[in-house]
């Protein structure tokens, strides 16, 4: 494609990002200081059509960009708009403050969301450096417990447990052992050490003891890389009216953590950005939205993904580089925790 036509598709998109309105010939012409003639205009407004990067969608209106066009628009910008001061200044004040992984998460989520004015979506990391730095048995009441794990970056899991007859001091003694085994160890190792440690409790305490390990086995089992938060749905009116067949299908497909993970599953390093364009998205029901994502993570150390979900017709430039930099500065947040 020559330089022309691509200025003209790049025009094209633009102005119908933000008007939302079909383009005509002339009114490039005048907005975009094009150099040519409207008639030249229309002529490779015809060839963008005939090659399938533009289409007319009724009869004497002006043309919208496709799939494809889209695609070549993202795939030629020669730079990604950054982020202005206030933008960024306002990300920092944002995440500053977060209490843990979990605080750190939601945060993101709803700052993603405002930002772009799409539907967030951010999946939990998993962080391999993090080690247990508490364990605490809670008594609730007579026979039944709260299990509580505090790992390295103040993340917090808890379960209740039923305690069974138990007395204070054999609680109090296995709760001590217990966390004498577990503190220090990262969740993958002290699965190891819990498949061992009951046979050094007195047989007076294994019940219990077991009833509590079995409990931590679980929690350790946990893999919070499957789990995703969603933000910002209230941004799906950017779709139009057409609530049957375009904004119904993807509410319902949100609500699928499955299609969520698989949607920022091919988002590549925490260097880069991924955006997938209408068709190109495997879910049928999300076919008319575009997914942008990035993974987050540390010194090339991916812990997980995050990115938004929107109309084809979004604003690409300014929501690349809001992920872009929501992703990075998570990423140095969690590697600092």
């Amino acid at each position: 494609m020559d330089d022309r036509k691509l200025e003209i598709l790049r025009a094209i998109v633009t102005d119908y990002v933000s008007s939302q309105e079909p383009v005509g010939s002339r009114a490039l012409v005048e907005r975009h200081n094009l150099k040519v003639s409207p008639a030249t205009v229309r002529n490779d407004m015809a060839v963008l059509e005939d090659e399938g990067y533009i289409m007319q969608p009724h009869t004497s209106a002006g043309r919208i960009p496709t799939d494809k066009g889209y695609r070549l628009f993202v795939d030629r910008l020669a730079a990604v708009k950054p982020l202005s001061l206030a933008e960024r200044r306002a990300i920092s004040a944002f995440m500053a403050g977060a209490l843990d992984v979990e605080d750190v998460v939601l945060r993101t989520v709803r700052l993603l969301a405002q930002l772009t004015h799409q539907v967030a979506i951010v999946q939990y990391p998993v962080l391999s450096s993090a080690t247990i730095r508490h364990v605490e048995v809670v008594r609730l009441s007579d026979e039944r417990a709260l299990v509580i794990v505090v790992n390295s970056l103040g993340r917090v899991e808890q379960r209740m447990v039923e305690l069974g007859v138990a007395s204070d001091d054999d609680l109090a003694e296995v709760r001590a052992r217990l966390a004498g085994a577990l503190v220090g160890l990262q969740p993958s190792a002290s699965i190891d050490r819990l498949g061992t440690v009951l046979e050094e409790f007195p047989p007076d305490q294994r019940p219990l003891a077991s009833t509590v390990i079995a409990t931590l086995l679980e929690m350790a089992a946990v893999d919070p890389s499957t789990r995703v938060v969603v933000g910002g749905v209230q941004n799906l009116t950017r779709f139009g009216d057409d609530f049957e067949t375009t904004v119904k299908p993807v509410l319902e497909a949100l609500e699928e953590q499955v299609i969520l993970l698989r949607l920022l599953g091919e988002a590549g390093t925490a260097d880069g950005v991924t955006v997938r364009i209408g068709q190109e998205n495997p879910y049928e029901p999300l076919q008319a939205t575009s997914v942008v994502a990035s993974a987050y993570g540390h010194d090339r150390d991916v812990w997980a993904t995050m990115g938004i979900v929107g109309p084809t017709r979004m604003d690409y430039p300014s929501t690349i580089a809001s992920v872009r930099a929501v992703a990075r500065y998570v990423g140095r947040i969690l590697a600092e925790g």
